[in-house]
């Protein structure tokens, strides 16, 4: 399992674009980071990904956008693993 998680955050941080991404489990344990990205931010980001999907629990599992001058901040839970991809946005 941990070559696929290797391999999956290799693949998303090499998109032209993307300057880092996280990968955290249910509970907001890091599972991996690449690039530009802390590992200090899954639990946060596993946090911000549970309480959007209270806003409408019969939903689809949403996307959450965070975005400032120079970043934007992706976050979507799919299954047990909440991943965040974090873009450049000055360029």
């Amino acid at each position: 399992m941990e070559r696929s998680l290797e391999r999956t955050l290799d693949d998303v941080n090499n998109v032209e674009g993307i300057i880092g991404c996280v990968l955290a489990d249910h509970a907001g344990l890091c599972l991996g980071a690449k690039g530009n990205a802390s590992t200090e931010s899954a639990g946060i980001i596993a946090a911000i990904a549970d309480q959007v999907a209270k806003l409408e629990p019969k939903s689809p599992a949403p996307i959450v956008a965070l975005q400032n001058d120079s970043r934007k901040c992706l976050i979507q839970r799919q299954g047990p693993v909440v991943g965040a991809i974090y873009k450049d946005v000055s360029a």
